[in-house]
């Protein structure tokens, strides 16, 4: 019973939520979006004719927002474990980025010229903040040594964190390889959620 109350208000939330019914009306696929744009508006990440890796993409908000601001002289490439309908001048891959196998396709499909890496990844939550934490921060660490191997020189991380345990460790090793990081918060990440975002610029080769 506490489960399906749960549930409902979480429906109730969703429905209700400005960001979701903006997202309908202005065909995007998701409200995670407009965390996106708040940050491209404020640090301006993208550019025509990059190439951009976006990790965790589905249901594809994400990506189409970057396919429209890289245009066609740039290229997208987004991976995630669920399925995702195509999206115009997006390259998508199905598949675990945890699982060796699929990391290599996606390195051999990039190889190492990729101008942004960006990640809305998060594990599958418990609940348990002493079993969800160390998973967020794994995922993290995978990010990053990814990162190391496709970005070029002077290129730029945008990865989802959750503060508590391992987030300064984090971030201490985001600034012995990038030259400057920074945290935003963007207005349609909910207030009562521990997530912010890291912005590492300028990769240090």
């Amino acid at each position: 019973m506490a489960r399906s109350k749960s549930s409902a208000k979480w429906l109730r939330e969703h429905f209700d939520d400005l960001y979701v019914q903006r997202a309908r009306q202005e065909g995007y696929r998701s409200r995670a979006v407009y965390k996106l744009r708040e940050i491209q508006e404020k640090d301006r990440i993208f550019r025509p004719g990059m190439t951009v890796v976006d990790l965790g993409a589905a249901p594809g908000g994400w990506s189409q927002f970057a396919a429209r601001h890289v245009t066609a002289k740039g290229r997208v490439v987004a991976l995630d474990i669920l399925p995702m309908d195509p999206l115009p001048d997006v390259e998508f891959i199905q598949g675990d980025f945890c699982e060796q196998e699929v990391c290599e396709r996606l390195l051999g499909l990039v190889g190492e010229g990729v101008d942004l890496v960006m990640s809305d990844m998060a594990p599958n939550m418990s609940g348990v903040k002493a079993v969800d934490q160390p998973r967020a921060m794994h995922l993290a660490e995978l990010v990053l040594d990814f990162s190391r191997n496709v970005l070029n020189p002077e290129g730029n991380l945008l990865i989802k964190a959750f503060q508590g345990e391992g987030f300064d460790a984090l971030v201490r090793e985001l600034r012995g390889a990038f030259r400057k990081v920074l945290v935003r918060k963007p207005g349609a990440s909910r207030s009562r959620s521990r997530e912010v975002y890291l912005l590492a610029r300028g990769h240090i080769l």
